[in-house]
């Protein structure tokens, strides 16, 4: 059994503190969506988690602190997707796949047969297979973010932190990319970490939400709990509506204000952070 604990975690970068005594939880199997408006400290706060800052504090999965494991082990245990990732760029993106084994092999030994056909089938899960051997520096912004995707999970972890997983993804990607995450979570108990600029789709994915305001934790609960029309206007300085969908998650609307809509009427406009609504 799998969790993610965070304990009162502070990051300090160029003796300017980022974070300020962070507390989070996710259970084996949970989706946390880290939110809040740019600046706040989203990215940072997964950095910590997966042990690329310094930071005061404790982090433990499965109650083990993550500072005492070595990199293989820690490896192991958390695979970790950047928001603006670098990859080499005359690398064909199966080669780049495969660097997710890594933590799995042993010293000078090379990706074997079951190494490859994990690599191979999270490839064609994320619809990558036709441009297996092109050159990652070929590839289109969004088809870069699925192959960084796709390394992560060859890494098989049982803990997934993704920093803006959607950024560049057309539609149909976007949804396609959330959507195999949520199944290796339901089925396989990964347990997922995510920054999102998307409310709307962190509500329709993450179970908990956690947001950031200025470094510091400012609401923390379900969606329901944390998406309300007061504390989105109060931390993103924006009007909107809040709905229950068919499923009871909530869905998070844009409304232009009352003097400047067409015709003196407010309306729904577009999802805060998505694509402009019917």
């Amino acid at each position: 059994m799998t969790g993610v604990d965070v304990a009162a975690l502070d990051v300090t970068r160029e003796r300017r503190r980022i974070l300020h005594g962070i507390d989070a939880h996710v259970g084996t199997g949970g989706w946390l969506a880290v939110i809040g408006p740019n600046g706040a400290g989203k990215s940072t706060l997964l950095k910590a988690v997966a042990g690329l800052l310094p930071y005061s504090g404790d982090v433990r999965v499965d109650g083990v602190r993550l500072r005492d494991l070595p990199p293989r082990e820690l490896a192991r245990t958390i695979a970790y997707t950047p928001q603006n990732p670098v990859v080499p760029p005359q690398m064909s993106v199966r080669e780049y796949v495969l660097l997710g084994r890594t933590p799995h092999l042993g010293y000078l030994a090379v990706p074997g047969r079951r190494d490859r056909a994990v690599a191979d089938g999270v490839i064609e899960r994320l619809d990558l297979a036709d441009f297996a051997h092109r050159e990652v520096g070929r590839l289109s912004g969004g088809e870069r973010q699925r192959v960084v995707l796709a390394r992560a999970l060859t890494q098989q972890t049982p803990v997934l932190l993704l920093d803006e997983p959607t950024t560049a993804l057309d539609l149909g990607h976007q949804q396609q990319v959330l959507e195999l995450v949520d199944l290796l979570r339901r089925d396989d108990g990964l347990t997922v970490i995510t920054t999102l600029h998307d409310l709307g789709l962190a509500a329709q994915y993450a179970e908990r939400m956690l947001l950031l305001v200025e470094g510091r934790a400012a609401a923390a609960g379900t969606a329901a709990e944390v998406l309300t029309p007061d504390s989105i206007a109060e931390h993103y300085q924006a009007h909107v509506e809040v709905v229950a969908g068919r499923d009871g998650r909530p869905q998070v609307h844009l409304v232009r204000p009352r003097d400047n809509a067409r015709g003196g009427q407010a309306r729904p406009a577009a999802d805060v952070g998505g694509k402009a609504g019917p």
